[in-house]
């Protein structure tokens, strides 16, 4: 949701770091610059403006303009208040001794809250602990068997109240049974409403009053913009928010919402969700985000993605077949699907510490992965472990039945054969095959 942000502040950079002396009027015409991009992308202008205050503050000093790099150093500036905009540092959730644990979700209609409290259990799960979800929506049609689906989809538990019942006797009787069932959190899914539905906002409320809650997210839709930040601000008056959830950070959203929701509330952004998945969830972090919105990339949530589909053991067995040159179609079959839940190419190029200017020549096809796949699918356990028994009719068979061309298959089967001519030159390095799916 960061490309347009990014590649206008990235464009701005550039002319910055191409003087070697900066001038007081550079960085005013740089600070104009970014206003510009930041409120194209509707960051809140209040929040634009104390943002361009504070670096210009500290891009003027003399120890910035003095600088040998001064550009690089006004970058770093911004890198800085970047961070600090979007909350400063990471805010995992911090379990006391409460048994269980409660979270209440709020959100606005449409924001993917349910959703994103499925996620929310799922990633707590991948934690060691166990979690139940209370059903305490009853005012959309087929909440509860929405977030029922999810929950089996998670292997969760699931309360959900009788017809008629009031949301926040839902939650009570979902309470107790938690504690009865030695759950250690509960998670509490609301009806989604607009900050100015007094009832709505009441009710959840009430819920609040109902229960003891140690933590209350706010699920904000990335695409919302600046009514994100008034509806922030209004559920923190009802129910004290402790936290937001980003939902649909994957999408082309403009970004707003997310650089300003945090800075106006000073309530961090705990999680992201970044696609349909419920596996697609992750712990937010200011500083890589800051850090890929200026090119920097974000090598450390790549390495966490590679890490979590393989585990040490799976790693080192890989590193050893690609450093021993005993890596089959099967294998690279095996790495072809660990990139596509890493997000895909695009996603682990975006993550590299590589300018998006420089990516524009980059031609990145995600279909290119589906027909490999396809294609090694489609060929017998014989001819992935030895494709040199591919001859020309066996050709026409993988090509026929991957729905693809035998010139599509020629080039997989040639690419895979320089791979195997690269891992024996390479035979030396076996530690620098430890992290990443190799294709």
């Amino acid at each position: 949701m960061f490309d347009s942000l990014g590649n206008k502040l990235q464009s701005t950079f550039k002319k910055l770091t191409g003087k070697g002396k900066l001038s007081e009027k550079d960085v005013d015409e740089a600070l104009r610059e970014i206003k510009m991009a930041l409120l194209e992308a509707d960051v809140n202008y209040k929040v634009v403006k104390q943002f361009l205050a504070s670096v210009r503050e500290k891009a003027l000093t003399d120890e910035v303009m003095k600088s040998l790099t001064p550009g690089q150093q006004v970058i770093k500036t911004v890198n800085e208040e970047m961070t600090k905009l979007l909350g400063g540092t990471a805010s995992d959730i911090k379990f006391n001794s409460s048994k269980p644990f409660t979270i209440l979700m709020a959100g606005v209609q449409g924001s993917g809250k349910t959703t994103s409290a499925a996620k929310l259990a799922l990633y707590i799960k991948t934690k060691g602990k166990s979690v139940a979800l209370a059903a305490c929506d009853t005012h959309r049609a087929a909440a509860v068997d929405q977030l029922e689906i999810l929950a089996k989809q998670i292997d969760c538990e699931i309360y959900r109240g009788n017809k008629n019942e009031k949301a926040q006797d839902i939650a009570k009787k979902a309470y107790a049974k938690a504690q009865n069932d030695a759950i250690d959190v509960l998670i509490v899914d609301t009806a989604g409403r607009q900050h100015v539905d007094k009832e709505l906002m009441d009710e959840i409320a009430q819920i609040k009053s109902a229960v003891k809650f140690d933590e209350v997210y706010f699920v904000v839709d990335c695409m919302m913009g600046q009514a994100a930040v008034d509806a922030a601000i209004a559920f923190d008056e009802t129910v004290d928010i402790s936290g937001f959830i980003l939902s649909k950070a994957d999408s082309d959203a403009r970004a707003g919402a997310a650089l300003s929701v945090s800075y106006v509330t000073k309530k961090p952004i705990k999680f992201a969700g970044t696609g349909e998945k419920p596996s697609d969830f992750e712990l937010f972090h200011p500083d890589r985000v800051a850090g890929r919105i200026l090119g920097k990339g974000d090598m450390l949530t790549l390495i966490e993605k590679a890490e979590k589909l393989a585990d040490e053991e799976s790693r080192k067995k890989m590193a050893k077949k690609l450093a021993d040159n005993d890596f089959t179609l099967d294998d690279y079959l095996e790495q072809i699907e660990s990139i596509a839940q890493m997000g895909g190419i695009s996603q682990i190029i975006g993550s590299l510490p590589i300018p998006k200017s420089k990516l524009g020549a980059i031609n990145i096809d995600e279909k290119q992965l589906v027909h490999t796949k396809a294609i090694i699918q489609s060929m017998t356990k014989k001819e992935r472990a030895n494709p040199a028994i591919i001859n020309a009719s066996r050709r026409k068979r993988i090509a026929a039945g991957s729905g693809t061309s035998v010139m599509q298959v020629n080039k997989l089967l040639s690419g895979f054969a320089q791979s195997k001519k690269l891992m024996k030159r390479l035979k030396g390095n076996k530690g620098k095959f430890s992290q990443f799916p190799f294709m």
